[in-house]
């Protein structure tokens, strides 16, 4: 089996994506099975263009045997993906997604039996539960238990099988849980970012991590073994790639707006970590764009890639939060402002995400040791409680991010999100600095 997952930005690097299809062909043959395991379609730039299409050029040459869904899959409207259904050559799987007709989205099987070398594969495919609330597309649908769909599935696949493979877009503990079932041969997984190469007694898990960058041989035996490949050192698909830069150039999406000396890093941890560069951008765009006393970004719309340096393109400005919500103004009293700052700041987070929300307009300090945000100041003064604030933040945060906030608080609207950002760097250069935004007592 080839295990690809996570594509998501990857598609705004058509040599990128071009590897990816090279090493997956260079790498099948007459015995192979290939799957995808979700967030396959978007989120980037280029699906925000093409509503997820892109990935149809990557379908069509590497033509996998399977896939199942991913919350961001889920990004566009569900006619869309339906669409990417109906145009892909792989067989789509969900054993947990369910259409507002009750029967499962697009009419897809829970499971399939794919047969190669004379043995016989069952597959299942499941979804993270949360995806109707962090995927404005799938907010009408119904995701259930994925540990009891698969727990219903085993037996018959066991029955009629050689092997039973998981494909699986879920966060870790819960395909530990699945990877724990008696039958169950191998768990390959997706949506958390982070590379994993694990078992739980016989049972392999895997997860290539985000962006193309891993492909995962796994050989089906006895017992499952996998062999990690780097796609930067595989061979190009041109075709994939002429395709991907051709759908770039035609959207305007490799015009040329900033420049930037000091390279801005992009990684999760540095987002999470305390005050970051791309946040500061952000939030600054978002201020700038509505005249907001305080601009506002989640965390995890901060989306890893490779360093904002050089020569600075739509593509990349985009590509930092690649999401097409609206940009709103919220009304909130200082006190509001102050629980949002507190909503934001996790110390104890066990996965070391302390800062999931980042501020312009704002001075903030904060106590490791015991947790509490000490001091909040506005422009350099105290935040007084009962002063009214606006906001600048994306609707994504209104609608699902933040329990402080409800659509009731909205003012206004600027536009999509991501435009603010692509306009603040063309008109005001990029020069974004560590300011002392976040600091410790």
């Amino acid at each position: 089996m080839l295990q690809y997952s996570d594509i998501e930005n990857a598609y705004d690097d058509p040599e990128r994506v071009g590897r990816l299809a090279g090493t997956i062909e260079s790498l099948r043959d007459d015995r192979t099975v290939v799957v995808g395991t979700g967030d396959d379609t978007a989120p980037g730039v280029l699906a925000l263009r093409t509503d997820g299409r892109q990935s149809l050029d990557f379908f069509r040459a590497v033509e996998p045997d399977v896939e199942t869904f991913g919350n961001h899959d889920f990004d566009f409207d569900t006619d869309q993906l339906r669409g990417i259904i109906a145009d892909s050559p792989q067989t789509w799987l969900s054993a947990n997604v369910y259409g507002t007709d009750g029967g499962r989205f697009a009419d897809v099987d829970p499971t399939a039996v794919v047969e190669r070398g004379g043995e016989r594969i069952g597959l299942v495919g499941v979804t993270d539960p949360e995806t109707p609330d962090i995927s404005v597309g799938a907010n009408e649908l119904t995701v259930t238990d994925p540990v009891d769909e698969v727990r219903e599935a085993l037996p018959a696949l066991r029955e009629r099988t050689d092997y039973v493979v998981v494909l699986a877009h879920l966060r870790d503990s819960t395909e530990r849980t699945i990877a724990e079932f008696d039958g169950v041969d191998a768990v390959l997984g997706g949506h958390v970012h982070s590379e994993r190469h694990d078992r739980v007694e016989d049972t392999l898990l895997l997860r290539p991590g985000a962006n193309g960058r891993v492909v995962w041989e796994v050989e089906l035996g006895e017992r499952a073994t996998a062999t990690r490949h780097a796609v930067a050192d595989g061979p190009r698909d041109e075709t994939v790639a002429s395709a991907l830069r051709d759908r770039m150039e035609a959207t305007g999406l490799t015009e040329v707006v900033g420049r930037v000396e000091d390279p801005i890093v992009r990684e999760a941890e540095r987002h999470y970590g305390g005050e970051c560069r791309l946040a500061n951008l952000v939030t600054d765009a978002y201020r700038w764009a509505t005249g907001a006393d305080v601009g506002f970004t989640q965390t995890g719309g901060l989306r890893d890639g490779p360093a904002l340096s050089g020569e600075v393109t739509v593509a990349d400005l985009v590509g930092v939060s690649p999401f097409d919500g609206e940009l709103h103004t919220v009304s909130l009293t200082g006190e509001r402002v102050r629980e949002l700052v507190a909503e934001s700041y996790a110390p104890d987070d066990p996965e070391g995400r302390t800062w999931r929300g980042h501020f312009a307009g704002l001075e903030i300090v904060h106590d490791p040791e015991d947790g509490r945000i000490r001091e909040v100041r506005h422009d350099g003064d105290s935040l007084d409680p009962e002063a009214e604030l606006s906001v600048a933040t994306n609707a994504y945060v209104v609608e699902y991010a933040v329990e402080t906030l409800t659509t009731d608080d909205v003012v206004e609207s600027f536009g999509v999100q991501y435009d603010a950002i692509v306009e603040y760097v063309r008109e005001d250069g990029l020069d974004a600095k560590i300011e002392g935004r976040l600091r410790e007592a």
